[in-house]
């Protein structure tokens, strides 16, 4: 589906490195943690919930093995609870990584954005990620979960 061009996050370069997450956006209310374009999409969805009263902290997780799993836990213990956004099945990806590292060292509530268990389709960038819910509208929902 990550076929279409999607707008730059960072202002100016931003080294990449292996294993380390990297905060866009500070906040105390819920963790965001995506990976691939929806970072993006997870940052329209902080907009959106800043506007609603709430503070997102958003995490850029470029590298989901290994996962910064400091991160990840500091991130859980400051705000309580965190959503996993990613152009992936919610099965073995970024989703399952943050769970198993929770679960392990700082039980948290979580919610998924991302592909439910399911046979993919072919179709247009922009209608398959509306059909599988891969939106800021979905992030924002699950965020107020918490």
């Amino acid at each position: 589906m990550g076929r279409a061009k999607v707008d730059d996050v960072y202002q100016g370069s931003c080294p990449f490195q292996w294993g380390e997450g990297t905060v866009l956006r500070e906040g105390r209310d819920v963790t965001i943690i995506a990976t691939g374009l929806m970072v993006q999409q997870a940052l329209i969805a902080a907009d959106t919930l800043a506007v609603q009263g709430k503070q997102a902290m958003v995490i850029d997780m470029a590298a989901i093995k290994p996962l910064d799993e400091d991160l990840v836990v500091a991130a859980a213990k400051q705000t309580g609870f965190v959503v996993t956004a990613e152009e992936h099945s919610v099965i073995g990806g970024l989703g399952s990584a943050v769970a198993e590292t929770l679960s392990r060292r700082h039980p948290t509530r979580q919610a998924y954005v991302g592909i439910d268990d399911c046979f993919g389709e072919s179709g247009k960038a922009g209608e398959l990620l509306q059909k599988y819910g891969l939106t800021a509208e979905a992030i924002v929902k699950a965020c107020l979960l918490a």
